[in-house]
């Protein structure tokens, strides 16, 4: 990995050391919003057919959690840079007897910085907001490039989301990333699929793009 992922996986082995496997633990402000970005992000999934995901930055296996509640048959993958991240995910879907765990869809989770393999879908949710110290010029090519590999591993399509640069100015931090998501429709609709839909509307300082390379 580069410098610029163990600096990524660090800073979140630290959250996931203060606050557990819970959302603040991935650097959200709670279980409310983070299930309203996971039904944008979802919308990009079928609802009457089999499946395959890929979850990029997959933290400890919420969005597990989230499509286990609502979809039966899929198969699925995380992958986070952060090996405590992993082991914590590995440990909560870990079979146990005379538990629901047992009857999870089939599930894998890897530390790596992307898929090993192709799925029908890919999702990143939260992981393009925290830019450290890194300049904004180096922090979108990255970007950039992580979604470049969404769009390869992604084989029916992909969904991510992003901090909008329509926030408050007052409310903005210099270590987060804010994105302007009229660039980011304009580079999914003229590089990735004529199918892409941005969502702007569900209530937080945010933005989801869904990119459908069929239909």
């Amino acid at each position: 990995m580069t410098d610029l992922f163990f600096e990524v996986a660090d800073y979140y082995a630290k959250k996931l050391s203060d606050y557990g496997d819970t959302p603040q633990g991935v650097d959200w402000n709670g279980a409310e919003s983070q299930v309203l970005r996971f039904e944008q992000l979802t919308r990009i999934l079928p609802q009457s057919k089999d499946f395959s995901l890929n979850d990029l930055g997959c933290g400890y296996g919420a969005l597990l959690n989230y499509l286990t509640e609502r979809y039966r048959d899929f198969d699925y993958a995380g992958y986070d840079v952060s090996r405590e991240m992993v082991e914590a995910a590995r440990s909560r879907f870990s079979p146990r007897p005379n538990t629901e765990l047992n009857f999870k869809p089939n599930h894998t989770f890897y530390v790596a910085s992307e898929p090993l393999a192709i799925a029908d879908y890919g999702i990143a949710s939260g992981i393009f907001n925290v830019k450290m110290e890194r300049s904004n010029l180096e922090w979108q090519s990255y970007v950039e490039s992580a979604v470049d590999i969404l769009h390869r591993t992604s084989r029916l399509g992909f969904a991510f989301n992003c901090l909008t640069s329509y926030s408050d100015a007052d409310k903005m931090r210099d270590n987060l990333h804010y994105a302007d998501p009229c660039f980011w429709f304009d580079r999914c609709k003229r590089y990735y699929s004529r199918q892409v839909t941005l969502l702007h509307d569900y209530g937080l300082y945010e933005f989801t793009i869904l990119v459908r390379k069929t239909g």
